[in-house]
């Protein structure tokens, strides 16, 4: 993820990129992105790969033929579920300031229809709880 303590929102675009590399079983090529999710232009692409690169979220994996010409190919180096888990984080932390943790799982719970899922859940939110009260 991008510098320790500096909150990262990704645009449209940087998500639609990721989500294409994420979903690739090797590392890609800007063209190979292009043809994965028509609807991006290479333009927007290459722009993409940059700054994602610049932020250290993709490095280059290595130096390949796309057809006759030699590419970069690229991966992301943090997985989607860190990604989902680090955007959780930032939307929490913002959650936080106007809501307190036991609203917000009230309001998980509410959601939730299956009641044998949210009876489980709250043994092992019970459970979790008293291992962390023990460590305070």
């Amino acid at each position: 993820m991008p510098t320790k303590g500096k909150t990262w929102s990704p645009t449209r675009r940087e998500q639609d990129v990721l989500e294409v590399l994420w979903n690739g079983e090797k590392p890609m090529t800007a063209s190979e992105i292009v043809g994965a999710n028509p609807d991006l232009t290479m333009n927007t692409v290459q722009a993409v790969l940059r700054k994602l690169l610049g932020q250290k979220i993709i490095e280059v994996a290595d130096i390949v033929y796309s057809g006759t010409v030699l590419s970069r190919s690229y991966r992301p180096i943090i997985s989607h579920d860190e990604f989902i888990a680090s955007q959780f984080s930032q939307d929490l932390e913002r959650l936080n300031k106007t809501i307190s943790k036991t609203a917000l799982l009230t309001t998980l719970f509410d959601a939730e229809t299956d009641r044998e899922r949210v009876k489980k859940e709250i043994e092992e939110l019970e459970q979790m709880l008293a291992e962390y009260k023990k460590k305070l």
